[in-house]
């Protein structure tokens, strides 16, 4: 079963992302550890992508290596 954006956005707020928003239902995600960023598109009940979530996980993996390795 997917994941909701509400889920992935809290995912992302507890390693310490920021949200930006961005045009329509559209927030783009940054962190000082992650080099680029990470648009999440849709709705807060709407259900994420398989991409998106790779993506997320992704993402917060790496902040963490960085905050290990610091």
């Amino acid at each position: 079963m997917p994941k909701k954006i509400r889920e992935l956005k809290q995912m992302l707020q507890k390693v310490g992302f920021r949200s930006r928003t961005g045009k329509g239902s559209h927030s783009n995600w940054y962190h000082p550890l992650y080099q680029g960023r990470i648009t999440l598109s849709g709705k807060d009940g709407s259900d994420a992508k398989t991409y998106l979530e790779k993506r997320v996980l992704e993402a917060i993996e790496q902040v963490k290596r960085r905050q290990n390795s610091e």
